[in-house]
């Protein structure tokens, strides 16, 4: 497995169109060796269409693709040494669980005599051993994902790319496999490409998430960055619940809200169009425990939303722009949400309060 966590993938501008539809659009991006990235945007941003050209296919219109030293744009995909994780999993029913880990032994014409231990290897990988001899049919969801995990590590790929591997498993079993992922990722150092439309899935695996709207790349960053500083106002309503309102230039290092100023510890976007991104959680409602450094809004209850682990408050500011916040749904948090029609004090903090160009 060492000689994958040596490769990494360089992708530059890479380009797709069909006629006049252009799916992807100079596309440039580094992936580092041993890294977990994904590619995160909403239908139609490219994502699927980049995915495709690393797997072989789809052939770029322009640009190219390296994995470590090896230009493979044009490559065929049995040639390129990568492992896949189809959104379906596609294994063969007809198949049993060894049989369908040893198929891409079998495709490459590996001989037939080192099959077993390479099948045994894989299994264990993810936590399968002993499951060689058993029907597709008889797996629950997540062991049918981690099948297709092992067969695609098992002839010991380059680079692993998966397209929504989970999106077909309840939100449960999803998040249980999403922390197995990035554990199976850590154990075995590989490089992995990961497509996804779920914002927490993305920011919950990857070590980068790479942002992408109408076949551009937006922004590439870790998730606590891309989280608490995106780069505009796609990123920061696609990333996590954000309301964006319009606020002007206060200085340096401050914005107004109407007639409400706020400090931000973060740079100023240029421009004079702002809108401030309030994520609902980064709110809290004043209590005596408020730090004094803070911004104050004054806003009045409209709705409180039970769900479960948490309580949507619903609000309107003095000029009846509508905000919301996230409140943690234990007895002491809840004790403290007025009722729908009274007013309240939320406080953000400056370093909480994030500025983007509109």
């Amino acid at each position: 497995m060492d000689a994958r966590a040596k490769t990494g993938v360089s992708i530059r501008s890479a380009a797709k169109r069909y006629g006049p539809v252009v799916a992807l659009d100079d596309v440039s991006l580094d992936i580092l060796p041993g890294e977990f990235v994904s590619l995160l945007g909403p239908s139609g941003s490219g994502k699927t269409t980049l995915l495709g050209i690393l797997g072989g296919f789809v052939q770029p219109s322009s640009g190219t693709v390296w994995v470590g030293e090896r230009d493979i744009t044009f490559a065929p995909p049995h040639k390129r040494n990568i492992g896949i994780v189809f959104q379906n999993y596609a294994l063969f029913p007809h198949m049993t669980v060894g049989e369908n880990v040893a198929f891409p032994l079998r495709a490459r014409r590996e001989p037939k005599a080192g099959w077993a231990k390479k099948v045994a290897d894989a299994l264990a990988m993810v936590e399968l051993s002993g499951y060689e001899g058993r029907g597709i049919s008889q797996l629950s969801g997540g062991q049918r994902q981690r099948v297709a995990l092992a067969r695609a590590m098992v002839f010991e790929p380059q680079l692993i790319l998966m397209d929504e591997p989970l999106s077909a498993l309840d939100k449960q079993l999803r998040e249980t496999m999403q922390i197995e992922l990035r554990r199976l990722h850590r154990k075995l150092g590989a490089t992995i490409v990961y497509v996804t439309h779920d914002q927490r899935e993305a920011l919950t695996m990857s070590d980068r998430v790479a942002v992408l709207k109408n076949g551009k790349l937006v922004q590439i960053d870790t998730p606590e960055r891309l989280y608490d500083r995106p780069c505009d106002a796609f990123v920061a309503s696609f990333i996590g619940e954000a309301t964006l309102l319009g606020v002007s230039r206060a200085g340096d290092d401050a914005v107004k809200l109407g007639e409400t100023l706020l400090r931000t510890a973060h740079p100023l976007p240029r421009g004079d169009k702002l809108l401030l991104a309030v994520q609902t959680e980064k709110l809290v409602i004043d209590g005596n425990d408020a730090q004094a450094n803070v911004n104050r809004l004054s806003c009045r209850v409209t709705e409180v939303l039970y769900q479960g682990e948490s309580l949507r408050v619903f609000a309107t500011l003095a000029d009846g722009t509508a905000i919301s916040l996230r409140q943690p749904g234990n007895y002491e948090a809840r004790k403290r949400i007025p009722e729908p029609g009274a007013l309240m004090t939320v406080v953000l903090d400056p370093l909480d309060t994030i500025v983007v160009p509109a």
